[in-house]
């Protein structure tokens, strides 16, 4: 029976390394050595395992077989990449979350960051990074006990407690996303509703609250079915109750917006920010467009008053208008394209969907372009609307655009939490272990705002430049040595921002 080295392509892009025997035109592996996602990392992966299988053979002098010729070969007992595990434990701890739960969710969450992966895959992350795992059944245990002892609002108290250690918060930004599954059936909570991607799958709500520079706060997963002005005040009502103050702003986009809805929070005693639709610019601006028409200065300011709602239920809103040249070029782009779209479907080259200004007129006439809605599309560019219960005495309309202007970093954290860790749970069926999925995620997120503020390297940079930086474990005559590799470039500099006491 004889050993070689064999390299296997991974599903996440990596070359896994593997120790194996031949016997009989049968090929068995006798040992995982690890993937690699670098060259550096594969020749260093490769190195181990060519130790591995030499380990234990003697050189000898051949021309006089002398015993004292003989020497022992230094063997590669294990590796680790220490370097990129302390970082993001240092995190963890920064954070608040090392009085959370257990070691073993610790390990869920940073080997999610590391590669995000499904539970029982987590185990062969933290192997091959040298990080002891838990077993699946443990990580089974973890999950059931994550949501028995709601670790989630646990976590959330610690990053409610990072976010005021310097002082009260001023504003908070919500914002809402669709996670869809690929089943056959509905359920309590996936369900098919509205969704941005227009599918027709089960989905969830998931609602997210930050701080104004994204730092996670809180969040929640709703049926699919909801709509997304109902989330608004229950995770804001929850958040009172959690913090105490209710003396912060809320900022929202314009899917939060409705009388009913911004009633509701008024009367609930929040201050508000939310994003207008930017087709009531005609009729908010009207004075405006029969003085000077679409003229406008680049950053100017117009404030209106909107009455919003009827009845009783009818309340005059502040609205402040704020008009930028390099977003005119921008919406430009976007308005010509939705025109193109259009004149495709009117000259029969595509088939008409749900695409702005197509006019599908009687059964058999063919459809047509609405100019009429493209020129007053075109009255409005560059418009941006802000509909706010703040008086002007406590924000000038600048700075009520500058606090909306913010929300980006609620979308950025839905970005990352969507694409970086796979936020989307497809192997995840119960409610229980939706829940608990979406906890590891927001400790995930948490640990990923932190490390990216405090470094200026997006999570992906700093894993790619850590992950290859390998402490490795040598025997020689039942000693054990620890050979840690030199740091240089961004590994370094890394290093320097998030372990800045730590010697590497």
């Amino acid at each position: 029976m004889g050993l070689f080295i064999r390299k296997v392509r991974t599903a996440s892009g990596a070359t896994a390394v593997q120790i194996a025997s031949k016997q009989y035109g049968v090929q068995k592996i006798v040992e995982h050595i690890g993937s690699a996602h670098t060259p550096e990392d594969l020749e260093f992966l490769l190195e181990v395992a060519r130790t591995k299988i030499q380990a234990g053979q003697l050189a000898f002098d051949l021309d006089r077989l002398a015993p004292q010729k003989v020497t022992a070969t230094p063997e590669i007992v294990g590796s680790q990449a220490r370097l990129l595990w302390d970082v993001l434990e240092h995190a963890y701890r920064e954070v608040g979350f090392d009085s959370v739960g257990t070691d073993s969710f610790k390990r869920l969450v940073l080997a999610r960051i590391i590669e995000p992966t499904s539970k029982a895959d987590t185990i062969r992350v933290l192997a091959e990074i040298g990080v002891k795992s838990p077993s699946l059944r443990t990580i089974w245990r973890t999950l059931a006990r994550c949501v028995e002892e709601d670790w989630r609002s646990q976590l959330a108290d610690a990053a409610l407690r990072k976010v005021t250690a310097a002082g009260a918060l001023q504003v908070v930004m919500y914002d809402v996303t669709t996670l869809y599954f690929e089943a056959e059936h509905e359920d309590a909570l996936r369900k098919v509703g509205m969704s941005k991607e227009r599918r027709v799958d089960p989905q969830i709500l998931v609602g997210l609250l930050v701080d104004q520079v994204g730092f996670p706060l809180e969040v929640h997963a709703f049926e699919g079915n909801r709509g997304e002005t109902t989330t608004l005040l229950p995770v804001l009502n929850g958040f009172r109750k959690r913090y105490g103050n209710s003396d912060v702003v809320v900022v929202a986009d314009a899917g939060m917006l409705s009388a009913s809805n911004l009633n509701a929070l008024e009367d609930a005693g929040f201050d508000f920010i939310v994003a207008s639709r930017t087709g009531s610019a005609p009729k908010d601006l009207a004075e405006h467009y029969e003085s000077v028409g679409n003229l406008f200065e680049d950053g100017q300011i117009i404030e209106t008053i909107r009455p919003m709602g009827k009845g009783a239920y009818r309340r005059d809103r502040r609205v402040v208008w704020q008009y930028s040249r390099k977003r005119e070029k921008r919406d430009n782009v976007t308005l010509n394209k939705q025109i193109d779209r259009a004149e495709q479907i009117a000259g029969g080259q595509r088939a008409p969907k749900k695409d702005r200004f197509v006019t599908l007129g009687e059964r058999g006439t063919r459809p047509g372009v609405n100019w009429a809605v493209v020129e007053k599309a075109r009255s409005y560019l560059g418009l941006k609307g802000y509909v706010t219960s703040i008086s002007t005495d406590k924000l000038t309309g600048a700075e009520v655009v500058a606090a909306y202007h913010d929300l980006f970093r609620v979308e950025a954290s839905f970005r990352m939490a969507k694409s970086d860790f796979k936020a989307r749970p497809m192997f995840h069926h119960e409610r229980d272990s939706i829940e608990a999925h979406l906890t590891i995620v927001f400790a995930a997120l948490a640990v990923t705002r932190h490390v990216t503020e405090k470094s200026d390297y997006s999570i992906k940079r700093i894993v790619r430049a850590l992950r290859p930086v390998r402490d490795a474990v040598i025997s020689l005559r039942g000693q054990r040595i620890t050979a840690t590799t030199p740091l240089e470039g961004e590994a370094a500099d890394i290093a320097e921002k998030l372990l800045p006491n730590a010697a590497h």
